[in-house]
Order: structure tokens, then sequence, then C-alpha cells
């Protein structure tokens, strides 16, 4: 599995596509500083989920859109398209090759597409996962991350390794198991709750039920007499 190329259009410092290609062996970008080398890394981040705007150097998400300059008017949408090719068979799909997609509207309306069909967020980190591509994992590696791994703080390392040995999906199923079973029991608790108050409301009725059962039969005894 490589990257095959980078589609960037209105994201930060790139107002008009721009494909850059991974050729076989190593790919090296260079340029004079502020020409946008670091926003390109930013892009493949952003392409594969990131969520956290300050991650990406901004304050807020739609800071990533293209803001215009003194010649270029602003956009409206910010596209990335990230090509992988999947010749191993890493990626748990049946496609040789994968085209993953984000667009984000200046409305704060965001999309997600694998292969050019809609998908949600989560099919795109479920996808990558244990890989080593995802959003926060080791194939884009940052100065914070670098530190991160030099620190003598355990849980800063931790996720880096769990990563490589491929056991965070199985943590983030476990998360997602126990969020179920926390809806659930809400839920039954919910239940008994609703059971607690029917039962009241029940035995209100059966107390009203034998009070009108003994008025008719009162009342019966009552006109019977009257007929003597």
């Amino acid at each position: 599995m490589h990257l095959k190329k980078l589609e960037i259009l209105g994201f930060k410092s790139f107002p008009n596509k721009t494909t850059i290609s991974f050729a076989d062996g190593m790919t090296a970008i260079v340029g004079p500083n502020g020409c946008g080398k670091t926003n390109i890394l930013d892009s493949l981040r952003w392409v594969l989920g990131e969520q956290k705007p300050t991650l990406l150097r901004g304050g807020k998400m739609e800071e990533i859109i293209f803001n215009g300059t003194r010649d270029l008017k602003p956009l409206g949408m910010a596209e990335v398209t990230l090509t992988i090719v999947n010749d191993r068979g890493v990626l748990p799909v049946e496609y040789s090759e994968i085209q993953v997609t984000r667009r984000l509207y200046r409305s704060g309306e965001s999309e997600y597409l694998l292969n050019k069909v809609p998908c949600r967020l989560r099919d795109i980190t479920d996808l990558f996962v244990d890989t080593g591509m995802g959003a926060h994992s080791y194939s884009v590696i940052q100065q914070d991350m670098i530190d991160s791994v030099i620190s003598d703080k355990a849980e800063e390392r931790r996720f880096l390794f769990e990563e490589a040995a491929g056991i965070t999906k199985y943590k983030q199923r476990k998360k997602a198991a126990l969020r179920k079973l926390e809806a659930t029991e809400h839920d039954i608790q919910r239940l008994k709750d609703i059971h607690a108050e029917v039962k009241t409301r029940v035995n209100s009725l059966y107390r009203q039920h034998k009070k009108a059962e003994r008025y008719q039969r009162l009342s019966d005894n009552v006109r019977a007499w009257d007929l003597y």
C-alpha cells in the first residue's frame, strides 16, 4: 500500500487545484519558507479525518478554506482527495485503488466520500484503523509527536505503540461496546421507571374498579328494595 497522488483545492494556500503525485521510492517536497509545504501535510492529515483545527494550526475548522488575497477572491469550499494504491490488500476493501475525499463549506457543512460515494467520517476512520494512516497515526510525524515518543510520560507514548501493534481497533470496538452497554442500561432503567409508574396507575385503577363494583352492587340492592 502506498500513496499515489494528493489533489488539493481551496485548502489554505492552494486556491487552484493542485495535484501532487508520489512516485515509487522517496518523494521530497522542497521550497522556500511560506510556500505551503506544511499545508500539504495538513491537507493529508485533514483528508484522513482530523477534527481538531488546532492540530491544523488554526483556531476553527473554517480557517482551512482559502481566504483570498489582494488579487484572488476567497473560496467557499475546500476539497482534498487522496488516492491510495491498495495492491497488497492492507485496507479491508476489494478495491486495488481507493480515493478518499473530504469537503468543507463555509456554512460548516462537510462531506466525506470513498471512491466518489458519500460516506461517514466513521467509515474513513474504520478503514484506516491499525494501518498507520489514520489522522493521529504515525504516517504523518510532526514535532509534537517526536516529543511524545521521547517523553517520560507513558501515556503519551502508548498511542503510537498501540497503533503500530495493531490493537487500536480492538480498543475502539471495546469503547463502542461499552457505550452501547451504557445506553442499554439507561434504557432498562427507563423501562423500570415506566413499569413502576404504570403499576401505580394500574393499582389506582384497580381500586377505582372495586369501588365502582361495590357502588353498582349497592345500587342494584337499593333498586331491588324499592320494588318491594
